[in-house]
């Protein structure tokens, strides 16, 4: 708990973000705080990753760096989008930049990584890609790489995760019932891959199979409790996001009652 890594430009960019955001939300009447609070968090979620001690043994426990995967691809991303912080900087952007904003955002490229499918496949193609390729490897003796990788699981958690929570423009936004399909088929695969880390009956990855360690886990203990936090820690977070989605669709439709009662009222009254 005390082998904290020296982070200054993750931590700068954190305090920026969250200052601007704090800015501006402020200017604006009517912001939620519970938007301002879900992008705290993510940014929280970050920090927690990248610049605390799961950051300094992710190279020396597999596990650990597992951890680390999920805080960013299934906390940090969800709750950075939960904040509205594309919607937020159209609102408080002057009109000259809010138009160049809304015209990057209706670009074709935004287009394609905003369509659900390319989003899905993006995000199943990382996680399979990056822990069954010399990449992951690669990531844990370079630093340069490794870097990139934490970028790339961010983004592609970004975009996994912007259809469903749809309060950003750019994205095609799903439907309710679609984000139920989108995540339950998005479920399994997450599924799958921690079993398949878990079941292998070789090390992985040379960084954790030569590394010496003074006591604890195996190299293949480590790495199957790597493949259950994958697993089990995965299915829990995607289970918690089905029953927000589950809870947003009862709301929607409850709402919906309600405006249909309130027309049938009125024109009752009217014909009275």
């Amino acid at each position: 708990m005390t082998a904290w890594p020296f982070e200054p430009v993750l931590w700068t960019f954190v305090g920026l973000s969250l200052a601007i955001y704090f800015r501006a939300q402020s200017g604006i009447r009517g912001w939620p705080g519970t938007r301002l609070g879900c992008f705290a968090g993510g940014m929280a979620a970050v920090l927690v990753a990248l610049a605390t001690p799961i950051a300094t043994y992710d190279g020396v426990f597999f596990w650990v760096h597992m951890v680390q995967h999920l805080l960013l691809t299934l906390v940090a991303a969800p709750l950075i989008l939960l904040g509205a912080p594309v919607t937020l900087a159209l609102r408080a952007a002057s009109p000259p930049v809010r138009a160049s904003m809304v015209a990057f955002l209706h670009s074709r490229t935004v287009r394609l990584l905003g369509h659900p499918l390319v989003a899905w496949i993006t995000f199943a193609l990382v996680m399979w890609v990056s822990h069954f390729s010399p990449l992951f490897n690669l990531a844990l003796e370079n630093a340069v790489v490794h870097v990139a990788e934490h970028m790339v699981f961010l983004i592609a958690g970004l975009l996994f995760w912007w259809p469903v929570i749809g309060l950003d423009p750019g994205a095609r936004r799903l439907g309710h019932p679609l984000r139920i399909v989108y995540l339950v088929t998005a479920l399994p695969q997450q599924s799958w891959l921690g079993l398949a880390i878990y079941s292998s009956s070789r090390v992985l990855y040379d960084h954790y199979r030569v590394l010496e360690r003074s006591g604890g886990l195996s190299a293949l203990d480590d790495q199957r409790a790597a493949g259950i936090i994958m697993w089990v820690g995965g299915d829990f977070l995607f289970v918690v996001a089905l029953a927000f989605a589950i809870g947003a669709w009862a709301g929607a439709e409850r709402r919906e009652g309600e405006r249909a009662d309130r027309r049938l009222s009125r024109i009752v009254r009217e014909q009275g």
